[in-house]
């Protein structure tokens, strides 16, 4: 699966963006997405990501800000983020792993095996 993120750019603190990782190749259904972001001189976190089954996991700092969703017919994987501020300025990736309906929901960057390019969000405060 080939991944593209995109829809990031700049925002004033406290606006929203809905960031969309679009995939291409065959059954997009089967994987878990997760969203990752990386700020400069910072190592990179989980934001979020949706099992192919629909359960969701979010970091703590991005809880009740930030809601991740998927269109599988669309084959794109979106990230709402609300309530944005200076903290959440980074580039943000999304990644795919294919899962088993009863696999846990991969939460580590080193769990997943595709990667897209990122997608720069910045925030003036």
């Amino acid at each position: 699966v080939q991944l593209q993120a995109s829809g990031g750019g700049l925002v004033q603190a406290g606006g929203s963006l809905r960031l969309s990782c679009a995939a291409s190749g065959p059954s997009f259904s089967r994987y878990a997405i997760g969203w990752f972001r990386q700020a400069p001189g910072k190592e990179r976190e989980v934001v979020a990501a949706i099992h192919r089954g629909g359960a969701t996991y979010y970091a703590d700092s991005v809880k009740d800000r930030f809601t991740i969703s998927r269109d599988n017919d669309k084959k794109t994987v979106y990230l709402q983020m609300n309530s944005l501020g200076p903290e959440d300025a980074a580039v943000y990736s999304c990644a795919a792993k294919a899962v088993i309906l009863t696999a846990s929901l991969p939460a580590r960057a080193d769990d997943y095996v595709y990667w897209g390019q990122g997608t720069l969000v910045t925030v003036s405060s």
